[in-house]
Order: C-alpha cells, then structure tokens, then sequence
C-alpha cells in the first residue's frame, strides 16, 4: 500500500511540474510581439508617464488664470508695548514731549483673501503653450511604439533567420554523419584511405561547433526578445512565424511626402512650440491688470482671559479692502529682448532640421526602396544558388559511394554548399532588414502595432 501511495505521488508530483513547463511555454507572432513590447516595455511606460505629467502641467498653467483664495490668522503678544513721543502741546504742556505706550498687549486677526487676473496675455499664452507640450508628448508616445515595433521585428527576423540557419547546420550534420559511417566502413574494408576519415571527422567537428555557436545566439535573440516584452526569461518562447512571410501588405512604391511621419509632426510641433514660446516672452510688453481683495476681523485685548468672552470692551472689529493693479512695463534692461531673440533663434533651429529632416526620408526611402529590390532578386538568386549546390552535392557523395569521386572533390562541394547557406540566410536577413527600413519610413510600421 506505501509503495503504491508513494507511486501515486511520484506521478502526480512529475504530472503538476510538466503541467508548469507547459503552462509556460508562449507561441507569439511577430505582431504580438510587438503589441506585447507596446504594451509592457519600459520605454513606452515612461513615455506615457512624461504624457500624464505634461497633462497635470497643462492644468497648472490654467491654475494662473483661475482666482486665488487663500484664509489666514494670526495671533500676537505684545510682551512690551511699542512706546511713541507726542509733542507736549497736544496735553496743554508746550515745548515738552511725552511719550506714551500704544496698542494692547493681544491681538488677533483672522482675513479671507481673494486675487484674480483679469488681463495677462504672458498666463493666457502659457497655457497655449501647456497644451502645446501636450500635444508633443502624446506624439512621443507614437514615435516611441513605433521604434520599439521596429527594434523588435528586427530581432524577432534575425531570431528567425538564426533558426533557419540552425535548422541547416542540423541537416548538415546529419547528412556528414551518415557520410562519416560510409567512409568508416570503407576504410575498415581497406577500400579507403585514413585521411579521408580524419578529414570528415574535422568537418564534423567544426558542424558541432557551428551548431554550438548558433543555438548559443538564438537563445540569447529569444532572451532579449522576452526582455523587451517583459517576459519571464525561463519562459520557453516559441516564434510561429516563418522566415519567409512578407512583412509589407503591398509593394512599395516611390513617394515624396512624409508629412503624416511622427517623426515630422514631432519637429512641427516642436517648432509651433517655439513660436508659442516667442509669443509668450514678447507679451512680456503689454500691461497686466489684476484684482485682490480681502475681508478680516481683528480682535484688540488687553486681558488673554477675556478673549472669547461677550462685552462691550471685547468687539471683534471688522475691515475689508479691494485693490485693481495695472502693471505696465517700462524698462527691464533689455531682458526680454535677449528672450526674444533667441526664441527666434530656436525657431530657426527647428525649421532648418525640420526641412533637413524631409530630405533625409525622402534619400533613405529611395536608398531603401533600391535595397528593397535589390535584396528581394538576391534572396532569389541565392536560393536557386543553394538548391543547385545541394544537387550537386548530393551527386557527388553518391559518386564518391559508387568510387568514382574522392573525398577532395566531396569536401570542396560542401564547402561550397555552406557558402551558399550562408550567402541564402544573410540575403534573407538583409532582405527583411529592407522591408523593415520601408516600413518604418512611410508609416507602415503602424501595422503591426495595430490590431
């Protein structure tokens, strides 16, 4: 009965930790990869935090042009009684002076105040300006998605790649295998020459060493992707997608305007930032007009202990006031000039990267589109390239099993098979790295992070 409950228990303990390597095991396409890294990566989380913090600075420039109301009370001891002089004439005693002691010794006031600008052209622009800024973080937070998605297509087309080339490597050795047990059996039966051996088991060698390496880079791609989307890294990350799928919905085409790029809305509103900024310093100049008021009571006593109490000689005295201020600048030493002229600077700044900017997209997506093109024959090429050096590959292992190839010729038709395996996986990467270049120049980038 023990052995059969210690049974049981051994199943149902290997039955829950196969169920937990399981439960982690994540297939992802390439687009959840990258609305996973939207969603979680902490880039994206501190642009949208910069965006909430520049909407509560939206709220406080409105704070300057919203009435100020404020209470505040005070409490005093006069523990020595202030002392005046008064001429002698005012007392019937000419040519004399008298000094006397005034006030009480508490007193107490408890006022309610009110401020409130009435016209500020400087606060007004300033909150212009506040949601100006506004606008320009929520655009962050686009450029910052979309070059998240780019950097993580890349990886997530490079661990492609490196899968595919892997899979070759294992294809590789196990067609050298094979070729290593035929060399060995005619060398047993002296039909064959050591060397020839020997000459397979260093290419052997150096597939195991390929096959080492390349698993070693792949687990690290996949690392950096669960990184980047905030994986645990003992999640087993499965990549569905295919080294071959098309990454662009349609062929590109020539094009000349990217003004929908967030990359150019950012600089335009960067540089109506700047305008707004020029705007506020220069209604620096014109006049202000603000209104304050406040209402108190004050209390006078002479005794602490009749304080609270009701009488004719323990009144609360009221007073209240208003003032309207006009503030008209006269001269602040040229200040705001200085402000002014290099808010005019900045301006100019942003309009010369702006347009430098334009013509930078317009040479890359060219550049781009003609690698496009180019890598795109290429991969072509190369995979007829591949497909003829693996016939003849295969055409001379089986002549070098009928005796009529020697292992030279065997060895030369690998290394060439390789060279071709390896001019394939580098077009194809090359070729997804041009796709990827488009997309992220006319806006197509957009795709993959919408669903």
């Amino acid at each position: 009965m023990k052995r059969i409950i210690f049974s049981l228990t051994l199943i149902l303990t290997a039955g829950s930790i196969l169920f937990a390597q399981e439960s982690k095991t994540v297939g992802l396409s390439l687009q959840e990869c990258v609305q996973m890294a939207v969603e979680k990566n902490i880039n994206m989380k501190t642009a949208r935090i910069d965006h909430e913090k520049s909407v509560i600075k939206k709220d406080e420039a409105r704070s300057a042009l919203l009435p100020k109301v404020n209470f505040s009370g005070n409490f005093t001891d006069n523990l020595k009684l202030p002392t005046t002089v008064l001429p002698g004439e005012f007392l019937g005693k000419p040519g004399t002076t008298i000094p006397v002691q005034m006030g009480v010794q508490y007193s107490a006031v408890g006022m309610l105040s009110i401020s409130q600008i009435i016209f500020n052209k400087t606060a007004a622009t300033a909150l212009e300006l506040s949601k100006k800024s506004s606008e320009l973080s929520n655009l962050n937070i686009q450029k910052t998605s979309e070059d998240i998605a780019l950097e993580v297509a890349k990886i997530y087309s490079l661990a492609l790649t490196t899968a595919e080339q892997r899979k070759l490597i294992d294809e590789n050795i196990s067609r050298t295998e094979r070729l290593r047990d035929i060399t060995k059996v005619i060398v047993e039966n002296g039909v064959g020459k050591q060397v020839d051996l020997d000459r397979v088991n260093v290419s052997l060698e150096n597939l195991y060493t390929q096959q080492s390496n390349t698993q070693s880079a792949q687990e690290q791609q996949l690392n950096m992707i669960k990184y980047m989307l905030d994986m645990p890294l003992d999640a087993n990350l499965i990549l569905i997608d295919t080294v071959g799928m098309e990454l662009l919905n349609n062929t590109p085409v020539l094009m000349s305007d990217f003004s929908d790029h967030v990359t150019i809305r950012m600089l335009e509103s960067q540089k109506e930032l700047n305008l707004l900024n020029k705007k506020m310093i220069n209604n620096g100049y014109l006049p202000s007009l603000s209104f304050s008021g406040q209402a108190a009571f004050q209390g006078l006593r002479k005794d602490f202990d009749t304080y609270f109490k009701s009488g004719e000689a323990n009144k609360w005295y009221p007073y209240a006031n208003f003032t309207v201020t006009l503030a008209v600048p006269v001269f602040d030493g040229f200040e705001k000039r200085s402000k002014s002229r290099q808010a005019d600077l900045d301006v100019k700044k942003t309009q010369e990267t702006l347009e430098s900017t334009k013509e930078s997209f317009s040479m890359n997506y060219k550049n781009a589109l003609n690698n496009y093109v180019n890598n795109k024959n290429t991969v072509r090429r190369q995979k007829l390239n591949l497909e003829l050096a693996d016939k003849v590959y295969k055409e001379t292992a089986l002549r070098y099993r009928e005796g009529m190839a020697t292992m030279s010729n065997l060895l030369q038709d690998e290394m060439s098979l390789s060279s071709a395996q390896g001019g394939y996986l580098t077009a194809l990467y090359n070729y997804k790295e041009a796709e990827l270049k488009i997309m992220s120049i006319n806006g197509e980038i957009k795709n993959l992070i919408n669903k």
